[in-house]
């Protein structure tokens, strides 16, 4: 309480046309030992929460390493980077040869 007390205070102060402030209510104030402990209460179960899953996320993707044996996801990635790095490299190719004349052959 004491805290959105001050709070309210300097905001009070600051001129009309500073950009930070902003229109609070006084009973805001006395609202304060109501709502701190609600948003507590709420960022733990968020965090326990948020724990959970990543624990299970975990658990999952081990598992998914032990039983899946083929690395299908890093032959995805080396056919996609094959492909890209290949379109790229034709493209500046074509660059190349259109600002060098003299770099026609293949190599």
């Amino acid at each position: 309480m004491a805290c959105a007390g001050y709070a309210y205070r300097v905001n009070a102060k600051r001129s009309t046309d500073d950009p930070k402030k902003k229109i609070f209510h006084p009973a805001a104030i006395f609202l304060a030992p109501f709502t701190f402990p609600v948003f507590i209460l709420a960022w733990i179960t968020l965090f326990v929460i948020r724990a959970l899953f990543y624990g299970i996320f975990l658990v999952i993707f081990t598992v998914g390493l032990v039983v899946i044996r083929k690395p299908f996801l890093l032959i995805w990635l080396d056919k996609v980077a094959t492909k890209v790095g290949n379109i790229l490299l034709e493209a500046n190719m074509l660059l190349v040869r259109l600002f060098l004349p003299h770099v026609n052959e293949k190599t």
